[in-house]
């Protein structure tokens, strides 16, 4: 594969890539690349966890890239999912790599690496300092929303500060030269590139380049609404806090399909979703077909799509590309009713392997019933 053909795979996975020269100049520098994400064990993982991050990762593999992904569970800890109980957090982490394993990520070339391994060893703790040290306070608290916190000064915790120092030194630590995570993520990534110059060998030297990947929409027709009133002004912040304020949340199960829902549950859930007849934007049911579907067709043992409709509405359609469903469904040539029946069809198909794993491998099957038992916090 080329440098070019690696970073146009790449580019399918960054909504935005900070800064796409030094992606080429990595890519061409012939050096064994990795890239991470880190993310915190806090409940039961949702389809853009699951299948679509599998989904970016892949792509990355593709691309020779080798993927380190944190399960933080310590991060976790500091921002008090389940309770803060580590245990539990543990678990729900074990539980994710059984996801992973049973929705066909290239588990060949990710490594899974916990954040309590990493804080076993004193050089981590120091590069922790070291950040800690290289910003005022209110750097830092700026970067509270890394953990989907937007709160008051009274209200933040000082293991929620330590949290972004350590979130930056997972950075180095694990030498990345990628960050491939959320759009959510950004700030603290931003930070990264600041400070990784200043940090000098082994864990620094280097301005890591910044993948981000698209947030998911909610489903639910409320939240979109509010989103909307919220955030107003077309500057790239506000796109931005837009992004996040509308992603998908474990703590409004509606909001998102979950990756051991039944199909009576993504049934239930894709009915009710957000979907106007002929508008594009700030459509979940639009962005579940583009960066899920589309993406899955050889998962779907399929080379085109078929909307399937009763002969009275025009009989099934077939479509080439996400563009060609987007054009029709703008023109009123789809109607949001068949976009949803057979959506609910693509997805149960999709998730089946997941829901029949955690039936038949009584390892997985233990984890989910601790998991589904454990109420989720903030």
């Amino acid at each position: 594969m080329t440098t070019q053909e690696k970073f146009n795979l790449i580019k399918q996975v960054g909504e935005e890539i900070i800064e796409e020269k030094e992606l080429i100049s990595l890519l061409e520098s012939r050096e064994e690349l990795i890239a991470y994400d880190g993310i915190e064990p806090s409940g039961q993982l949702h389809i853009a966890q699951g299948l679509l991050r599998t989904i970016y990762i892949n792509k990355l593999i593709k691309a020779g890239i080798k993927f380190k992904m944190l399960l933080a569970d310590w991060h976790a800890m500091a921002n008090n999912k389940m309770g803060g109980d580590l245990k539990k957090i543990q678990i729900v982490g074990r539980y994710f790599i059984e996801i992973w394993k049973a929705c066909g990520m290239d588990l060949s070339k990710v490594d899974f690496i916990w954040t309590s391994d990493l804080a076993k060893d004193p050089k981590y703790w120091e590069l922790v300092i070291k950040i800690g040290r290289s910003n005022a306070l209110r750097r830092f608290i700026r970067c509270a929303e890394i953990m989907g916190r937007e709160e008051s000064l009274d209200k933040l915790t000082g293991a929620m500060i330590i949290y972004s120092c350590m979130q930056t030194a997972d950075i180095f630590y694990l030498g990345a030269k990628i960050c491939q995570l959320g759009m959510d993520q950004r700030k603290v990534n931003m930070l990264a590139r600041e400070i990784g110059p200043q940090l000098g060998l082994p864990f620094g030297g280097w301005k890591p380049v910044v993948v981000s990947h698209h947030m998911l929409r909610g489903l639910q027709k409320s939240e979109i609404l509010n989103s909307k009133s919220q955030t107003n002004s077309n500057d790239k912040n506000s796109k931005i806090e837009k992004t996040i304020a509308l992603k998908m949340s474990k703590s409004n199960p509606d909001s998102a399909i979950f990756m051991t829902d039944t199909y009576e549950d993504i049934k239930r859930k894709i009915n009710k979703a957000y979907c106007p007849e002929g508008v594009v934007e700030d459509n979940p049911i639009l962005e579940y077909y583009k960066y899920i579907v589309f993406e899955s067709l050889a998962s779907l043992r399929v080379k085109k799509l078929c909307i399937k409709r009763p002969q009275k509405f025009g009989g099934d359609v077939t479509l080439d590309s996400f563009q060609d469903l987007e054009k029709k469904f703008i023109n009123k040539e789809i109607h949001p009713a068949d976009l949803k029946v057979n959506l609910i069809e693509y997805l149960n198909q999709l998730i089946e392997p997941v829901r029949r794993h955690f039936e038949e491998n009584q390892e997985a099957k233990a984890l989910l019933e601790k998991v589904k038992a454990y109420q989720v916090t903030r």
